[in-house]
């Protein structure tokens, strides 16, 4: 095992940042969101949250989309470490993409099954979204059940559904089972992570095919492990961001940056970030509950505190709606109580290591 990245995952990193720094940059993020969900154009066109066009660059010329789906089935055969590199350079972008919610979460929910839906996923044609709340846990992940299926026809709501509003097809487990519809009715709905949705998903008697056999704990397992790395990604460019600012801004003759307390609180953050890059990559090495516990349980505290130093660390322009650093605090805050909450994962694995808890 191995926590340095291969030459390939350079080269694809490479590839991700450029394209995301000429088309993705933070004042286009934050114009994109000042346009809000919905948004009508000039000529009576809605603007989706999420920018499809990247997307598409994405999915087509570099081949992001189809990373974990096998060579056969039409994708990359790629494993799950390349898949953290473009995380982690989407987190840093908080670009508003489906990556995560299709190729990641959709697309691990499918891969059992084989089913040639994978293949229009992994050429980008098709982006599709599990419909399971963002919230839940892979030790819980389902409490009740909020979809039932008569006849071949769901009915049922499920509620904070992350990339739903732009995908093509909503993948529903019920019962260890997978199903697949394109009819499903969906209500984006206001969110803490202005760049990436939830939304409210209905069915009412909606034709769906079954798929397959799904394991969700399995995935949601999987996606809080891949999860990790997308808030390394946030979490480094909020001290690499504020290292820079520091470093330029001057008070009483002299960069900030050269003061002792923030010198210290800056070691400080460099020290986490350097744990929280250790834990993602030994959750894509070795994705045991484990490793994706302890992943979990440090990097989701570790991104919220890197955006809350970056912002007060800025000083007054922080404060801001024009600086991008509030994109980041809400995407930290909202990843943290995605799938399992820190204290979720801690729990687990405090049962895993057999350490009992208090009394």
């Amino acid at each position: 095992m191995t926590l340095l990245y291969s030459e390939v995952e350079e080269e694809l990193r490479a590839a991700v940042r450029g394209l995301l720094a000429d088309r993705c940059p933070p004042a286009a993020v934050l114009k994109r969101i000042e346009s809000g969900p919905g948004h009508r154009t000039l000529d009576d066109s809605v603007t989706p949250m999420g920018d499809l066009d990247l997307w598409k660059t994405l999915a087509g010329e570099i081949g992001v989309a189809g990373l974990l789906v096998p060579e056969e089935l039409g994708g990359a055969g790629a494993s799950a470490s390349e898949v953290a590199v473009v995380l982690e350079e989407l987190g840093r972008a908080v670009a508003p993409v489906p990556f995560f919610t299709s190729s990641v979460l959709a697309t691990q929910a499918l891969l059992p099954t084989r089913d040639a839906l994978l293949g229009e996923l992994a050429e980008g044609q098709k982006t599709a979204a599990l419909a399971v709340s963002f919230a839940a846990s892979p030790y819980r992940p389902l409490r009740g059940a909020p979809v039932r299926v008569e006849d071949g026809r769901l009915s049922g709501t499920v509620t904070g559904v992350a990339g739903a509003d732009v995908a093509d097809v909503v993948l529903v487990p019920v019962d260890g089972e997978l199903y697949a519809t394109e009819g499903a009715a969906v209500e984006v709905v206001p969110s803490l992570d202005l760049t990436r949705p939830v939304a409210t998903v209905t069915f009412d008697r909606t034709e769906a095919r079954r798929v397959g056999a799904c394991d969700l704990a399995g995935v949601l397992r999987s996606g809080a492990a891949l999860l990790a790395s997308e808030q390394l990604g946030v979490a480094e460019w909020c001290l690499d961001t504020t290292l820079a600012y520091v470093k330029d801004r001057h008070q009483f003759a002299r960069p900030v940056g050269s003061f002792q307390a923030i010198k210290h609180r800056l070691a400080d953050l460099w020290l986490d970030v350097v744990r929280a890059r250790a834990a993602a990559r030994n959750a894509v090495a070795d994705p045991s509950p484990v490793s994706v516990a302890v992943a979990q349980s440090w990097n989701a505290a570790v991104a919220v505190h890197a955006a809350e130093e970056a912002l007060q660390l800025h000083g007054g322009i922080g404060m801001t709606w024009e600086h991008p650093v509030h994109l980041y605090l809400k995407r930290a805050k909202a990843a943290e109580i995605a799938l399992g909450t820190p204290g979720d994962h801690r729990e687990a694995l405090a049962s895993l290591a057999g350490v009992p808890g208090p009394e």
